[in-house]
């Protein structure tokens, strides 16, 4: 062990300047056995760094190496295992356990007690030593032990240093002046002994020469023993002398720390003072402004504003800590409080008599803007009322009974006023609509605003004129009768002057357009006008935070008793929306009869004229679409949608009408169809609705209208037509779609494509459907002769057989051809023709499309009867009695004729 210690400490520790102190042989614990040594070392350089190292012999060689480096100082436990019985496992615990088998017990124990010891030197680190005898931990070892580091190499710890290269010049001269100092080292090692023992004589001799120097030295060191006793003394008599000037100077001190503490109070008291001169006094001119300030001319104004705002700020300054305590400051408190009080009862007074003020110099105006239907406007209201913003935000702030007050009293105040002219706005317009002459006018002074009694008059007034029978259309007359008889009827219901009955209609509608646009465009910059004022006067959007005025205790009771639960953003977020919410509380109560008298002019409209329902949808939807970009929020926005939900409802129950109309229908059973009075009112309405609908915001709401009454329309042309019992269903069928058809392709309506489509399909159809019953009778002999030769044919018989049956031999065919000579053809046409023109109307001017359709349809037929002789009589020499260009000349000299 000792052989490898030493090669250990050559190849691997001293040329990393660390010395060797203790090695244990040692292996893994439960592997395949595979030894190392674990070694514990020092270096060579301070501070001193002692660590446990794993050295592993090569597998390549036999040279050793490091294999794993701990410090020391990470160690936190040794385990030995079993601290009675001879056992060579043991643990060191560093950041993991590791279990070592040491070759032998002793090796272990000494491994162990190195360990102890450069903990116990170096480091003084409390390790865990477990198990471990305590005979292993103690600081001293007797040096007979050899064989570990508890010898004399711990002894000699501090003292071994390594031969420096002078010392091992000199032992190799020693050696090489005795020749056998290598050869016989006992020899050298007494020879060593006796020069050693000279000289320890030799030293032993020299220290007792020098005997009489040490006494000597111990007189001198006596007498400097006596000079430091009276320097002891001097320095002990300073000290009481420099005690009396310290006490002195802490009394000096002490004046000087009183000093300045008070020139600090002082200090602070003088800016005190200074705070509440600057922030707590109020100039006598501003007194004078709250106390007696004019608040009727600008100037006035202007220096009651200044003076409020301010008392305002000597209100809301942060007072310190104690200065509610003064009296002083409690006086002033006082005296703004009365101020404040003073100021805001002057300024309640004052903008109630503006208001009652205004509001007579106002109404005097009435009559005038009655006259020319026009509402009177409140700018210079406003303009006045606007200078006194600023007090009114200053009495939101100081005064909130006040000034939920005067915000009462303005709403009451301006919701009579808007009321009187409101009401006598809509009367005339009413008025005007109803279309009354100049006595209606003057009957109109003496009319009551009660809106029954209006009712009533414009009722009378349409009952006289016969307007409102002469303004319906087409699609409200319930009875179908003859094209001719209808227009002569219409024409004596609605003689008035040379108008016809559409351009009367066309006028009113176009009248009652203008009314109703005027009334809107008035009531607009009315609403918006007043929102604004309102917005701008009570200081609704300055301030979010602030509460709504005209709130009702409970819910500012409940709202405060919410807001310690509400975040500050939400608050924030609730405190606008109640603003809002208040603008528009106000606004109400201000038009209040706005809705109601809007609902009553569109309800009056309606009964004029029910179509009256789409110019108002139009220009409802226009005013609607134009608030809502101004401001969605807005009372404007939200009455004119309200209103316009009622317009919707009209115009809906208008479509429904119109359809119940034509469901109720009723036919004449004596006279011809003709277009049925729906579908020529369905024409009126589309020209109509294309007209006002024209680039309007609510296109989709027509279209749908369009659809239902399309398939209306559709729906009862098929019943009619089935019950038609003078013309036949195919004519009315063919008469109205193509009327319909007609209509659709001039308008161009994109929803109604699939519809225009499905018209002219139910036309063609019906028409082909017509020609053909209607040419079966001029030749129905032979029309019956050669289906039964077809049936023949598709019973299986060869066409050349059929002239052998006896039914439809050569002689009968010749016998039923004789019997249709040309001139009997002709006749048979020409009655024909009457009676197509007997069934057709004249307004579609169908007769000469059917007659060619005819003529076509005969010319087919005869062909067909030519190619089935041709093919059944071959070589027969059968032929009709009249050729193609006769049936032409026929057809044509019959149309000319009639």
């Amino acid at each position: 062990m000792t052989a490898i210690k030493h090669a250990l400490q050559r190849d691997i520790f001293t040329p990393n300047d660390e010395r060797l102190l203790g090695i244990v042989n040692v292996c893994k614990a439960g592997k395949k056995k595979k030894n190392c040594f674990l070694c514990a070392t020092v270096t060579t350089e301070r501070p001193v760094q002692v660590k446990v190292v794993k050295v592993k012999k090569s597998d390549k060689g036999d040279f050793y190496k490091r294999q794993q480096t701990w410090e020391l100082r990470d160690l936190t436990e040794v385990d030995a295992k079993d601290a009675s019985k001879e056992n060579p496992e043991f643990d060191l615990h560093f950041e993991k356990v590791y279990r070592w088998v040491a070759s032998s017990t002793a090796e272990k124990n000494s491994f162990i007690s190195c360990i102890w010891k450069l903990n116990q030197r170096y480091l003084r680190k409390k390790v865990e030593f477990v198990n471990v005898s305590s005979q292993l931990l103690e600081e001293s070892v007797p040096s007979g032990e050899s064989q570990s580091v508890a010898g004399g190499d711990e002894d000699a710890l501090d003292d071994y240093q390594e031969l420096s290269t002078r010392e091992e010049q000199d032992i190799e001269g020693m050696m090489e002046m005795c020749e056998y100092a290598v050869s016989n080292a006992e020899a050298f090692a007494e020879q060593l002994s006796r020069e050693l023992q000279v000289l320890d004589g030799a030293n032993i001799q020299s220290i007792m020469a020098s005997e009489k120097q040490v006494n000597i030295l111990m007189q001198l060191l006596d007498e400097a023993l006596g000079e430091v006793d009276t320097i002891e003394g001097k320095l002990s008599s300073y000290e009481e002398m420099l005690q009396s000037v310290k006490e002195q100077m802490d009394q000096i001190s002490q004046s000087n720390r009183l000093i300045q503490i008070s020139n600090t109070n002082n200090v602070k008291l003088l800016d005190e003072i200074q705070f509440l001169v600057n922030y707590m006094d109020l100039s006598k001119g501003h007194i004078r402004a709250l106390q007696e300030g004019d608040l009727t001319s600008p100037k006035g104004i202007e220096a009651c504003i200044n003076a409020s705002e301010a008392l305002l700020q000597c209100m809301n300054v942060a007072l310190r800590p104690g200065h509610d305590k003064l009296m002083a400051v409690i006086q002033q408190q006082l005296l703004f409080a009365e101020l404040r009080d003073t100021f805001a009862r002057r300024l309640t007074n004052h903008l109630n008599n503006v208001f009652v003020h205004q509001g007579h110099d106002q109404s005097s105006t009435l009559s005038q803007h009655t006259a020319e239907m026009s509402l009177p406007k409140h700018s210079p209201l406003h303009r006045d009322l606007l200078r006194y913003s600023k007090l009114m935000e200053w009495l939101k702030n100081t005064h909130r009974e006040k000034y939920e007050g005067l915000s009462r009293t303005y709403v009451d105040y301006m919701s009579r006023l808007y009321e009187r002219e409101i009401k006598d706005f809509f009367e005339v317009a009413k008025i005007k609509m109803a279309g009354t002459t100049k006595e209606a006018k003057g009957k109109f002074a003496t009319l009551p605003r009660k809106e029954s009694a209006l009712k009533q008059e414009t009722e009378s007034l349409h009952g006289s004129s016969g307007k409102l029978t002469g303004s319906t259309s087409s699609l409200n007359k319930l009875t179908v009768q003859g094209s001719n008889s209808r227009r002569s009827q219409s024409s004596s219901l609605l003689d008035m002057g040379n108008m016809s009955a559409s351009d009367l209609d066309v006028a009113d509608r176009t009248k009652f357009d203008k009314i109703f646009e005027q009334v809107l465009s008035e009531l607009e910059p009315l609403c918006l006008a007043e929102q604004d004022f309102i917005s701008k006067f009570f200081k609704l959007q300055q301030h979010p935070t602030v509460t709504p005025p005209l709130a009702q205790p409970e819910t500012e009771e409940a709202d405060g008793g919410m807001s310690s639960r509400i975040p500050p953003q939400a608050e924030h977020r609730q405190s606008l929306s109640s603003e809002k919410d208040l603008v528009r509380l106000m606004m109400n109560k201000i038009f209040q009869s706005i809705e109601t008298e809007l609902n009553s002019l569109i309800a009056l409209g309606d009964k004029i004229d029910s179509f009256n329902s789409l110019y108002m949808l139009v220009k409802m939807s226009h005013h609607v679409w134009t608030a809502e970009n101004v401001d969605p929020a807005s009372y404007l926005s939200t009455t004119l949608g309200n209103v316009l939900v009622t317009v919707k409802r009209n115009f809906d129950k208008c479509i429904s009408g119109q359809i119940r109309q034509m469901e109720e229908v009723k036919i004449s059973k004596k006279s011809k169809v003709g277009i049925l009075p729906f579908v020529t009112g369905f024409e009126e309405f589309a020209e109509l609705a294309e007209t006002i609908f024209r680039n309007a915001e609510r296109r989709g709401d027509l279209d749908k209208a369009y659809v239902k009454l399309i398939r209306a329309v559709f729906m009862n042309v098929e019943k009619v037509a089935n019950e038609s019992q003078k013309t036949p269903r195919d004519v009315v069928m063919m008469e109205n779609f193509h009327h319909i058809f007609s209509t659709l392709s001039r308008l161009k309506i994109s929803c109604l494509k699939a519809e225009r489509q499905e018209a002219k399909h139910k036309y063609t159809d019906h028409l082909q459907s017509h020609v053909i019953n209607s040419l079966g009778q001029p030749l129905e002999k032979l029309n019956h002769f050669f289906e039964g030769v077809e049936a023949r044919v598709a019973q299986g018989v060869r066409e050349e057989e059929v002239s052998y049956q006896l039914a439809f031999n050569k002689q009968e065919l010749r016998k039923v051809i004789k019997e249709y000579p040309g001139k009997e053809v002709k006749k048979g046409l020409d009655n024909l023709y009457k009676k197509v023109d007997k069934h057709l109307c004249e307004e579609e001017s169908l007769l000469q499309v059917v007659w060619h359709s005819m003529q076509d349809e005969f010319i087919r037929q005869y062909k067909h009867f030519e190619d089935l002789i041709g093919r059944c009589y071959p070589g027969s020499g059968i032929t009709m009695e009249f050729t193609i260009q006769d049936m032409l000349e026929y057809f044509s000299s019959i149309a000319q004729s009639h």
